[in-house]
Parts: C-alpha cells; sequence; structure tokens
C-alpha cells in the first residue's frame, strides 16, 4: 500500500503520526512524507536574516527522523514559515496534486483544519482539494492528525474541533516516533511543553486509555472508501 503523510513543517509528520508512519513500514506498507514549509524564517524578523546552513540542517534532520521511522522518502519544498497565507492557494494546491499523481497513495495522512497554526490550516484546505474523489482517484482514505502545541492550543476556540473517530495502536511504534524527533534537536522542547519526549508519550498513553490499548495516535477520518 502507498501511503503519503503531508505536513506543513519539518516535525509536524513525526509529531503527528510518526508511531503509525513507522507502524505502516514495519507491515511492509510504502509511506511518502511531503513537507511543504522551509521551516525556519518566521524566527527572524525578515525572512532574509535566516541562516542558510541552519535550513540545510533542518533538512538533513527531516532526512533523518524519516529514516528512523521507516519512510521510503522525504521531499521538501519551499513555502514560507508561518505565512503560507501569503501564498496562493491553488499554488500549495498544485504542489500536492503532483506528490499525488507520483506517489499514488492510497492512504493519505494530513492536518486538522481547525488548528491555531495557520500553515497547518492551508495544507489541510489544500491536501482536501488536492484529493478530491474525482474518477480514477486511488486515493480512499484522509485523516488528519494532531500536532501537540498547535490542536490543542486552539482550545477549541477555531472550528472545526478536533474529534477524533480513528486510533491506531502504536504500542509498539511509540519509541521511534520519539526516537525521530529526537533528529529535530532544535525542535526537541523540554516538557511540559507538548512538543517533548515525555509529552509525547503522555499523549499517545492517553489516547490509548481512551480505546484501551498501550499507547495511540489520535485520527479524525475525513473521508474513507470500503471497497
Amino acid at each position: 500500500m502507498n501511503v503519503l503523510v503531508v505536513a506543513a513543517h519539518p516535525d509536524d509528520e513525526v509529531l503527528g503520526c510518526g508511531a503509525t508512519i513507522a507502524r505502516h513500514a514495519d507491515r511492509g506498507d510504502v509511506v511518502h512524507v511531503l513537507i511543504l514549509g522551509e521551516g525556519i524564517t518566521s524566527r527572524h524578523d525578515q525572512p532574509s536574516d535566516a541562516d542558510p546552513e541552519e535550513l540545510r540542517a533542518l533538512h538533513r534532520a527531516a532526512a533523518r527522523a524519516s529514516d528512523v521511522l521507516g519512510a521510503k522518502d522525504c521531499e521538501l519544498t519551499s513555502l514560507p514559515d508561518n505565512r503560507f497565507d501569503t501564498v496562493a492557494l491553488l499554488d500549495v494546491v498544485k504542489i500536492v496534486e503532483r506528490a499525488v499523481a507520483t506517489w499514488q497513495p492510497e492512504i493519505v495522512y494530513t492536518h486538522h483544519g481547525g488548528d491555531l497554526n495557520v500553515d497547518h490550516a492551508i495544507t489541510f484546505r489544500a491536501v482536501l482539494t488536492a484529493t478530491r474523489p474525482t474518477p480514477g482517484c486511488l486515493v480512499r482514505s484522509l485523516l488528519a492528525f494532531e500536532v501537540p502545541s498547535s490542536t490543542e492550543w486552539a482550545f477549541g476556540r477555531l472550528e472545526p474541533r478536533f474529534a477524533p473517530d480513528t486510533y491506531v495502536d502504536v504500542g509498539a511504534t511509540l519509541e521511534r516516533k520519539i526516537a525521530a524527533l529526537r533528529e529535530y534537536d532544535g525542535e526537541l522542547r523540554a516538557f511540559p511543553h507538548p512538543r517533548s519526549a515525555e509529552g509525547l508519550d503522555v499523549v499517545a498513553r492517553r489516547w490509548g486509555s481512551v480505546v484501551g490499548v498501550d499507547a495511540a495516535e489520535a485520527f479524525e477520518t475525513i473521508r474513507a472508501v470500503i471497497a
């Protein structure tokens, strides 16, 4: 099975569904990761102030994280960090459409549309558009993941609220998710920040307790076709 993960920024793919990526890989599925944003320029007053080497280091970390999880490849594009709203939506859609046409995924994972981060919301809209169920489209399932420090920090004030209905048992792959996040040494935070090793463990154990397994990642099903 071909699987596509579309994330806005480097590390979102790990935070949102890293353990699920590893589970797919272990089952023999081919996982492709597409990261839309360059991931760094919003930290500076002007995008031109960003250090090119810092950007290259972040992208190398993304490749290493994908290797840890067992993804086949990780493609990064260069949309402006936390400024996707300055780019025509059609241009974002076309990037995703090219990935869908190239990799022919049956399952697509992406951001939840009600996240606090504007890039996440635009990514969701672009993926929803790019995977329209037109004749010949192979995408059977589209699922949205949460990203710690974005989804829950909307505090339910943005619509739609994250309402998971699908849970993946990741008891066997949670440690690889945390190991992959450690590759992003510049992105890892200290607990109790949700983007920490301990924070990811807490979230996975909490969702696991909801559905009766040791650890789980939670998703909202946008659409699914059962043949």
